[in-house]
């Protein structure tokens, strides 16, 4: 260890491994460790981390509801630029952490911490993650990755630790857990175990916030979504808050066995992971998003957001929230947003989604052009100068090389 650590904030769920990782710290670093749980959705109770840090002798515990800072400020951000990484994942797990690694920061500058931690392991993206947000926010802060540092190379050890150590263990991570979990108010992913064969269906009771498509009602449900400025703000004329609205699409969708993901990806450390995702709520407000642009933005507009759309979702993927280049991005697609206000009609079925109805006091479709009667606003005969101009280049080619 390059210097002493007098203090750290501890990114901590109040599970075996943040809970040993917390003990870990005291041991080895012989320093006072805060405790920081964060509330963004994930449906747990979060007062027994409290009680169990307060008996590993935590004497400063941060437990903080940032749902609503969470949806407004980084969901519905990403949602603006239709992020899909790799084309079909809604980012789930990596817009959640640039939340927490600012929230860590600012509390460690709070308490006067010199350091913070994380439970992220060596092999995955969030500890890049974490800690591009950590260094982008405070660059001189110090990192204490423990997976990167002990000995502690197996479920196995890390249960010995805690019964040496006398930490709590909860009756389900007694021997090898099925598969890891992440969640939060935008999804749910599993990894390993399991799941690492790719050739291998997952069995259905890997899910827990979509019932099965096979098991969704026989009859549609239709979902009215209204948007103001790119954001959805009401569902089904009830207006909502972010989170409360983000839940409330969740229940939709999930009844109807919408957002469900089964996906082989590049993580950004070099290899590749199977993980399967249930988006519910974010499945449809997706749909419901490119629906009201599409009678909003101007075509070239549009077709310039789906170019740079990919470019934005690596950067989210791969922890670059704060980077320059990512806030550059959301500007250009912010000032987008600017007329994508109306509603949009979905149908849901048995895991699909389909767009049947979208309106707009913004819209730029105009009856009176496309319409196949007779119309006043268009002469048929302009297209013939228009083609001829757009074909003469290849005219040209064409004569010149035979």
């Amino acid at each position: 260890m390059s210097s002493p650590v007098k203090k750290v904030v501890l990114a901590y769920s109040g599970g075996l491994d943040t809970s040993v990782i917390l003990r870990w710290l005291q041991d080895t670093y012989q320093c006072e460790v805060v405790t920081f749980t964060a509330d963004i959705g994930q449906g747990e109770e979060l007062e027994p981390a409290r009680a169990k840090a307060q008996m590993l002798g935590v004497k400063e515990i941060f437990i903080e509801d940032l749902r609503e800072e969470f949806v407004r400020d980084f969901v519905f951000p990403m949602f603006r630029a239709n992020a899909l990484y790799e084309g079909q994942y809604l980012l789930g797990t990596s817009i959640a952490r640039p939340l927490i690694a600012k929230r860590q920061i600012e509390i460690a500058q709070m308490v006067g911490a010199d350091a913070v931690s994380h439970g992220a392991t060596g092999k995955g993206n969030d500890q890049v993650r974490f800690e591009l947000g950590y260094y982008a926010l405070k660059p001189d802060i110090k990192v204490i990755a423990p997976w990167r540092e002990w000995d502690l190379t197996s479920r196995t050890k890390l249960i010995d630790y805690a019964e040496k150590h006398q930490i709590p263990i909860a009756r389900d991570k007694r021997g090898e857990a099925p598969f890891s979990v992440d969640s939060n108010l935008l999804h749910i992913s599993a990894e390993g175990k399991v799941l690492e064969d790719p050739w291998i269906e997952p069995e259905e009771f890997v899910y827990s916030r979509t019932v099965a498509p096979e098991a969704a009602p026989d009859t549609p449900e239709y979902v009215e979504i209204e948007f103001r400025a790119g954001d959805p703000v009401a569902v089904n004329g009830e207006t909502l808050s972010p989170a409360a609205l983000l839940t409330r699409l969740n229940e939709i969708g999930g009844r109807n066995g919408v957002g469900r993901l089964d996906l082989v990806e590049n993580r950004f450390v070099g290899m590749k992971s199977r993980g399967v995702y249930e988006t519910p709520g974010g499945t449809v407000m997706h749909a419901a998003h490119r629906a009201i642009e599409s009678i909003t933005l101007d075509r070239n507009a549009a077709h310039l957001k789906d170019e740079l759309m990919p470019r934005y979702a690596e950067l989210v993927y791969n922890g670059f929230w704060f980077a320059p280049e990512r806030e550059m991005l959301q500007a250009l697609i912010d000032k987008s947003q600017e007329h994508v206000s109306g509603t949009v009609r979905l149908k849901l079925y048995k895991g699909g989604v389909r767009t049947v109805g979208r309106k707009s006091p913004k819209s730029l479709y105009s009856l009176a052009h496309v319409t196949f009667e007779e119309d006043q606003v268009y002469d048929q005969r302009d297209a013939a100068g228009f083609i001829k101009l757009n074909a003469l280049r290849l005219r040209l080619a064409k004569a010149a090389r035979g």
